[in-house]
């Protein structure tokens, strides 16, 4: 798939056909978000795969938007270390967000879905995924097959996407 097409076409997909993702695809995936760009190149990243389907359901309950990850082929976990400061914490959440963005176009290329959920039960979600005490898990990502039949061909639609004249400001505001 061209780059722009993936972009333009790529939305969150909740609702997943009960077929697993072929291990070298997540592999790609998972190659994708780990070349990702970083703030000095840390790569403050470890990302935990979830295939087991009770594992996914379990964690299906660490916020309130989740449910997604349940029917998920593999879902993924992103832990950083807690940062010292608040700025480190803002700084890996954007590199957090570079992984997870390019883990969803790589998928997207590939026909598979994904979907991010945000973490609101932060120790449901380190027991279950047994990250150490001193690092953070914010942002859990589903990925499988999309339940629809060629959702990936079909083009998105502009509703709900302000305008580009309205967002975009040259030179100043």
């Amino acid at each position: 798939m061209e780059t722009w097409k993936a972009i333009s076409t790529r939305r969150n997909v909740r609702e997943f056909a009960d077929r697993p993702i072929e291990p070298e695809k997540l592999d790609r995936i998972l190659q994708a978000g780990r070349w990702a760009p970083s703030s000095k190149n840390d790569q403050p990243w470890h990302f935990i795969v979830c295939t087991d389907r009770e594992h996914l359901l379990e964690l299906s309950r660490v916020g309130a938007y989740t449910d997604h990850l349940a029917g998920a082929g593999a879902a993924v976990g992103f832990v950083v270390r807690e940062g010292r400061e608040p700025s480190e914490n803002e700084i890996n959440a954007l590199d957090v967000g570079q992984a997870v963005e390019n883990m969803m176009l790589a998928a997207w290329d590939m026909g598979i879905g994904s979907c991010h959920g945000s973490v609101y039960e932060p120790e449901l979600a380190r027991r279950l995924l047994g990250y150490p005490e001193d690092h953070r898990c914010d942002l859990l990502v589903s990925f499988g097959y999309p339940a629809g039949a060629g959702l990936p061909e079909r083009p998105r639609s502009e509703r709900g996407r302000r305008p580009l004249e309205t967002i975009v400001h040259r030179q100043r505001w």
